[in-house]
């Protein structure tokens, strides 16, 4: 498939795949994936004017007085979608999102992403991220009935979706998705498709296009696709662990040949502010009340806030140094999880770690031993704080943070609290089946 840049490219295509719609596809505040169709011959115009659609029915983006919003496609971003016909291709184009006047749309998610990589940008620096998204198959989207009890890295017959995960890596590569590699997970029926590393705007449209691409491929297969962070009790959650750098034109920013990390005192300082703001950007990196059930000790999911080299109980870990492999130098922040807005989720991380290097936070010393064995005394006497436990904790630390407000922009952090505050009554006052199942026996 022909990658296509500009407006010119893509008409050319659509013309001569015979392409019979084009799918705008834009996120709202929480990172649900929104479409509508256009058809070839509104195209032109869609992308040098944009196209208008009603936004106050659209989570988070504005009320019913103001509702006129500009969906303005990525030409950069065309691709045929791979699960569609061949005789009568699908594309699709993700879309900025802007105001009547021409202006862009401060609660469009990509735009604040846009937003905190120009920043970077500006100071020289080129933000690369490598997520990993793991995520369940289930039989059905009614209850979580596993298709297999494999464990890491098993495989046929005991890993029952191969061949769900080989379709699945065909389909993103023919939309220009490149693919690492593939996995069963620690949990039964868990699987993991890792993506080659990109600057963070196109691994957002990448994880949006990667979601997308994991559930439609099981829904043709007759299963359900979940990336809810812990849908099952018991077993370990599903996590986005994000490898991420800065480059500063081709050469890796956070390498230094002569530290005995191999690490570069501006990565030392980045680690610093992710460690330092970590608290407050939870509730944008594990948005849901759910996300918590995962970020519980035991299950590998980070909990306490510190960094290693070969410690996977640690929020941040730096994989070891491969002589010749500078560019491969890198930090994983293991805390995320595959649910979260990536737009937003790659904002505030960078914007914490940009904090760390712009007040040359410094960096504590690395904790191998395992941080799960260590008792409370232990963690406070080596300064080791945790993650907030709930979602209404960490919406309350993001609520008073400075740093998710300035990244957010006032529109989407109103919009979010908002939302997550109506999410956390909600769950606040429903009587749960644990609830009755204890309670009602006994009182």
């Amino acid at each position: 498939m022909i990658i296509c840049w500009t407006p010119q490219d893509v008409l050319k295509v659509v013309k001569e795949k015979n392409v019979s719609f084009i799918q705008l596809w834009f996120t709202d505040v929480l990172g649900m994936q929104k479409i509508f169709s256009i058809s070839p011959s509104e195209l032109e115009e869609g992308m040098a004017e944009g196209m208008g659609f009603d936004g106050s029915s659209i989570e988070g983006f504005c009320r019913i007085e103001e509702s006129d919003m500009i969906a303005l496609p990525d030409p950069t971003t065309f691709q045929l979608i791979s699960w569609r016909p061949s005789d009568r291709p699908v594309a699709r184009m993700f879309c900025d999102i802007h105001n009547p006047d021409g202006s862009p749309y401060e609660g469009d998610p990509r735009y604040v992403l846009k937003r905190m990589l120009e920043k970077a940008r500006n100071i020289g620096y080129t933000f690369n991220v490598g997520p990993e998204l793991e995520y369940f198959y289930f039989a059905s989207d009614a209850s979580p009935e596993y298709l297999d009890h494999g464990g890491y890295f098993d495989g046929l017959p005991v890993d029952r979706a191969t061949d769900l995960r080989r379709q699945t890596i065909f389909a993103l590569q023919d939309m220009g998705v490149r693919v690492e590699y593939s996995h069963h997970e620690v949990a039964p029926s868990q699987h993991e498709i890792d993506l080659r590393y990109d600057e963070a705007l196109a691994m957002a449209d990448k994880v949006m296009t990667y979601r997308t691409t994991v559930k439609e491929i099981a829904r043709q297969n007759g299963v359900y696709a979940t990336f809810m962070p812990k849908p099952v009790f018991g077993v370990n959650g599903s996590g986005m662990h994000t490898h991420q750098s800065l480059f500063l034109d081709n050469s890796n920013a956070f390498f230094d040949g002569s530290d005995k990390y191999h690490l570069s005192s501006l990565c030392k300082h980045y680690i610093a502010g992710l460690m330092k703001h970590a608290p407050e950007i939870t509730a944008i990196c594990n948005q849901w009340v759910n996300s918590y059930k995962r970020l519980v000790p035991g299950y590998e999911a980070p909990v306490y806030v510190s960094w290693a080299r070969r410690n996977r109980s640690a929020l941040i870990r730096v994989p070891m140094y491969k002589p010749g492999k500078e560019k491969a130098t890198r930090i994983e922040f293991r805390s995320p999880d595959p649910a979260c807005n990536p737009y937003l989720a790659f904002a505030v991380m960078l914007a914490a770690g940009l904090k760390g290097i712009e007040n040359k936070y410094e960096l504590p010393d690395p904790v191998e031993e395992d941080i799960y064995e260590m008792n409370e005394q232990a963690r406070l006497r080596a300064g080791i704080e945790s993650l907030p436990g709930s979602l209404q904790e960490a919406i309350s630390l993001t609520a008073k943070s400075s740093l998710v407000r300035e990244t957010l922009g006032q529109h989407i952090f109103e919009k979010f609290l908002e939302n997550k505050n109506i999410e956390w009554d909600s769950f606040r006052t429903h009587v749960s089946k644990f609830e009755t199942d204890r309670y009602l026996p006994l009182l």
